[in-house]
């Protein structure tokens, strides 16, 4: 029986993820739409509501909540009246969220208000700062959890969740880049005027909980990349408090070394990712995806602290300069084995048998605390 599924994209980030979800249970035959806020639709951003609006066979329902500056908890309240005021008017069966950012967390609050069935997905992921606070949230306000590893559905369980509820199937974005990207570098290239023969990627997103170091921290990874004479595609931070700060030091990099874009199609980025010589930053593409393609990377900080256990992950704070120094030294250019501890590529597939089993739907949805036993 075809179910009506509504999916909720608030980053760039989290839409690579749900984009292979949805296109999979579009195809399997279910009504798939999309509930697009948060980064979507700023400028600043690149506007990349225009990214899902691309998504064909699916609908799209457009929500602004949130002006630039406005704090997290403003921006939560501003999302928990408008995703409560478009749930009267569109009733899905399931609500699919994503990890853990503030509009996923608003909008799970809104369906377990009102008994709508909600899917979390990569539920059970440790990292540093506040995000982890959310993800944890999402996964007890949620119903259904699809996650990224037997490690992931043990912490799940462990938040009191029903083991029957829990289902891994890999990381989504795996997916996308488990096979070919679908253009070429040459593509990539023109497109985002791109000149460098040879270039890493830097991504550095703010930390909300050390927003007040975040120009210090910003200035020093960006000097030390510049002195390595080495060449970057720097990819705009998202708009966590402190991503101002960002913004300034970036603003003062060369052109000669430096291309900054401020969000890129995924198509591009996964092929751009592929063709990297190294990864540089806090983003979770630096310790799951670029693990998977084989790229080595470097995680700055504390915001995915935890999440890798890849030999091609190393580790550095961004005041460390010879530890970056090092790494662009002996790492660049590497390649390392696939690491497949988050999945091989077939999330879609596994989401939909889920979907498909009766089972799933039958489900009460009055939660109650399941103990681990010993």
């Amino acid at each position: 029986m075809p179910r009506s599924l509504l999916f909720v994209t608030g980053t760039r980030a989290d839409f690579g993820k749900l984009e292979p979800l949805a296109i999979a249970a579009r195809d399997a035959g279910h009504d798939v739409s999309f509930f697009t806020t948060g980064m979507h639709m700023l400028a600043r951003y690149g506007l990349t509501k225009l990214e899902v609006h691309r998504t064909e066979g699916v609908r799209v329902h457009e929500f602004l909540n949130q002006r630039p500056g406005d704090p997290q908890d403003m921006v939560l309240a501003k999302t928990v009246i408008g995703f409560s005021d478009f749930i009267k008017e569109y009733t899905p069966d399931l609500v699919v969220i994503h990890g853990d950012r503030v509009e996923a967390l608003a909008c799970a609050l809104v369906c377990a208000t009102n008994y709508i069935r909600c899917a979390h997905i990569e539920g059970g992921e440790v990292s540093g700062t506040i995000d982890e606070i959310y993800r944890h949230c999402n996964s007890k306000l949620a119903s259904h959890h699809f996650v990224s590893s037997q490690d992931a559905a043990q912490r799940v369980m462990a938040l009191g969740e029903a083991a029957g509820n829990i289902f891994p199937i890999g990381s989504p974005e795996l997916d996308f880049h488990a096979g070919p990207s679908g253009v070429t570098l040459a593509d990539v290239k023109s497109r985002y005027d791109i000149d460098f023969e040879d270039f890493g990627i830097c991504v550095f997103h703010p930390v909300t909980s050390e927003a007040e170091t975040m120009a210090a921290q910003a200035t020093a990874l960006f000097g030390a990349l510049d002195r390595s004479g080495r060449n970057f595609v720097v990819i705009a931070p998202n708009n966590d408090p402190g991503s101002a700060d960002i913004f300034k030091a970036i603003d003062t990099l060369s052109a000669g070394s430096f291309r900054v874009l401020p969000s890129m199609r995924f198509a591009h980025f996964s092929e751009l990712m592929k063709n990297a010589k190294a990864m540089v930053g806090n983003s979770s593409a630096g310790v799951r995806e670029a693990p998977f393609i084989g790229v080595p990377s470097l995680d700055i900080g504390t915001r995915q602290t935890n999440r890798a256990k890849s030999p091609s992950v190393f580790f550095a704070d961004a005041q460390d300069g010879a530890a970056i120094e090092r790494f662009l030294t002996q790492e660049w250019g590497k390649s390392y084995p696939r690491h497949d501890a988050f999945g091989g590529g077939s999330a879609s597939e596994r989401f939909v048998t889920v979907l498909n089993d009766p089972q799933f739907w039958a489900g009460s949805l009055q939660k109650t605390f399941h103990d681990v036993a010993g």
